[in-house]
């Protein structure tokens, strides 16, 4: 059995794996990576819209991974309508760097949870092979920081460098023109990074399992000595 030190290290740390497999789940299934402002530029140039009159055609937009929403305001009234990615609109986007996103952050959830049972394996036995102790743990959560990083940065690149939220926004419209104002990372990306940092507090916490903790020594009683002075009274 490993010492009492080591049981609560890796038991904190199996607390941090469940909690980096609780964040990816959550970013993946919400639908808040990204919020912006959309202007419906026709609905703007139909009336000439001066400057104060723009508030009237400037709509908002929210997605995920898999589906959103945005609200478009072209003159007629507030238009509400969802975003479903999968399984058309996909095929119109960047559709393999948006399949990367996804991939490389199911794998991230994978290994987090390798990395969860290797806790757990080492919180109730000392292990004799170095894959299963302190190399592996560092090995399976450097793994799966690495591909959620990878999938957070492949996100990045499909927003600011290949226009999705602008592709998204011009789904389906026809007769109108949206220009995204802004764009900003909200709270489920937000969820992703968080993942990777718990993933190195979580090798943080394996390396604190090593420090040796002094033992506490209970002292013996002392035996009287008899010297050969007592024993002649």
């Amino acid at each position: 059995m490993p010492s009492l030190w080591k049981r609560i290290t890796f038991s904190v740390a199996s607390v941090l794996c469940v909690g980096s497999v609780a964040l990816l789940v959550v970013a993946l299934s919400t639908e808040r990576w990204v919020t912006g402002r959309l202007l419906c530029k026709t609905g703007a140039e139909i009336v000439n819209a001066s400057h104060p009159e723009m508030e009237q055609f400037i709509g908002d937009i929210y997605y995920g991974l898999f589906q959103g929403g945005k609200t478009k305001k072209c003159g007629l009234g507030n238009r509400r309508s969802k975003i479903y990615i999968f399984p058309n609109l996909v095929r119109k986007l960047n559709g393999g760097l948006h399949m990367m996103v996804i991939l490389f952050l199911l794998v991230a959830v994978g290994f987090a949870l390798v990395s969860l049972s290797f806790c757990i394996y080492n919180a109730r036995k000392v292990p004799y092979q170095s894959i299963k102790g302190h190399k592996g743990l560092y090995l399976w959560n450097f793994i799966a920081a690495f591909f959620g990083a990878l999938g957070t940065l492949c996100f990045l690149a499909a927003v600011r460098h290949h226009s999705l939220t602008e592709r998204l926004a011009n789904h389906q419209e026809n007769l109108f023109v949206l220009v995204v104002l802004d764009d900003n990372l909200d709270w489920s990306f937000w969820l992703g990074v968080g993942s990777i940092a718990t993933h190195f507090a979580v090798c943080g916490v394996v390396a604190m399992s090593r420090i040796k903790l002094p033992k506490t020594e209970i002292k013996k009683p002392e035996e009287p000595t008899i010297a050969a002075l007592d024993l002649l009274y």
